[in-house]
Order: C-alpha cells, then structure tokens, then sequence
C-alpha cells in the first residue's frame, strides 16, 4: 500500500497562488506514475497534473496548463503543485494519486490520499 499525504489547501482569492505538496511512500516515485486530480461538488474527478512511472514525464490538463507547475523533490519523497492565477473554477478537493499504470491510465484503483480542500474566491 502505497502512503500519500497532501497538505498545503486553504482558501485564496482570484489570482492568487497556492502550492500543494504530497508526502509519499518510498520508492512510489520510480514504481508508480504519480499525479494530482480534483473534485469539486457535484463533478467527477478530474486530472489535473502528473509525473508518469517511465521516465518522469510531466503532463497537465488542458485547464491548467500555463498556470499550474508539478515538481518533486525525490530525496524529501515529496510531489508538489504549484498553483498560480488561481481561478474560482479551480475550487476543488485536490487528491494526490498513485498507480503502477502511465498517467493516462491513472483510476480509482491506485492508491489515494485523503485530499486537501482549496476554495479561491472570485
């Protein structure tokens, strides 16, 4: 079972920034993909940004490319999103995932944290 620990949430105003980071298992980097989906009320879970299990590849939905930045700090075990121009469609609980498939592939299967809440408020 794979351990995955978001923080980092909080409320921020339209055009503002946040960064999220995720805590992880060892190892969860080189053996799974690894990403940041979110929620808001009444919607599926979405994609939002993920590293992908061969070769680190970065990808990013549509809705946040430009303005959402996915790193990782591999010897702290640590992912992190960097949320800039924060829109308040981006209202959500953002959940960091794993699984052992490419980022594409990524479902309710893997492993999941317990989600961190960021509301931006127009």
């Amino acid at each position: 079972q794979v351990y995955l620990k978001e923080s980092g949430g909080g409320l921020v105003q339209a055009g503002g920034s946040l960064r999220l980071s995720c805590v992880v298992s060892e190892r969860t980097f080189s053996d799974y993909s690894v990403g940041w989906f979110r929620q808001a009320p009444g919607k599926d879970r979405e994609f939002v940004a993920g590293f992908s299990w061969s070769g680190g590849r970065t990808s990013y939905a549509d809705s946040v490319k430009g303005r959402f930045i996915l790193s990782r700090d591999n010897a702290k075990n640590t992912m992190y999103l960097q949320m800039n121009s924060l829109k308040p469609e981006d209202t959500a609980v953002y959940y960091c995932a794993a699984d052992p498939v490419e980022v594409a592939r990524m479902s309710v299967l893997g492993s999941w944290g317990q989600g961190t809440q960021v509301t931006v408020s127009s």
